[in-house]
């Protein structure tokens, strides 16, 4: 599983060194794509096949399917790194989410994301809202066991 956060910088080729923990997550390898919310993601192989087997069962006579298909894959790339721990970030995703030089790496669970510092900063804020978080998550209905 994916935990915490780590802040880091991408250097002039856009190589980004990723957290030893992560990388062994990773040991059967992975994909990069775009995220959701100005972000990208890193998911291991086997999640990313299962999106796959999930978008496969997408009809692509529906619109809102056609571009869930086209921003998995067109954006995605495979994982790999070097001898240092280091992945490259394609020059389109990083235009795309911009990423520029700091990066925060977060955790969450099954995947992990990359975030441009300032972007990460405002979705920090907003979890700190602990009034505002608790009113979205009520509907989730979550339960510790």
């Amino acid at each position: 599983m994916f935990l915490g956060q780590y802040t880091h910088t991408v250097d002039e080729k856009g190589r980004l060194t990723i957290p030893i923990r992560y990388r062994d997550l990773l040991a059967d390898g992975g994909f990069l794509t775009k995220g959701f919310d100005h972000n990208l993601m890193v998911l291991s192989t086997p999640s990313f096949s299962d999106l796959t087997l999930q978008a496969n069962d997408l009809s692509v006579t529906d619109q809102d399917s056609r571009m869930m298909i086209r921003l998995l894959y067109s954006n995605a790339v495979q994982v790999e790194f070097d001898k240092l721990g280091r992945l490259v970030l394609p020059q389109f995703l990083r235009e795309m989410v911009d990423i520029h030089t700091n990066v925060v790496i977060a955790g969450v669970g099954g995947f992990f994301e990359i975030w441009s510092e300032d972007r990460w900063r405002n979705q920090h804020l907003m979890m700190k809202d602990s009034e505002k978080t608790a009113q979205q998550f009520m509907a989730f209905s979550l339960k510790v066991k």
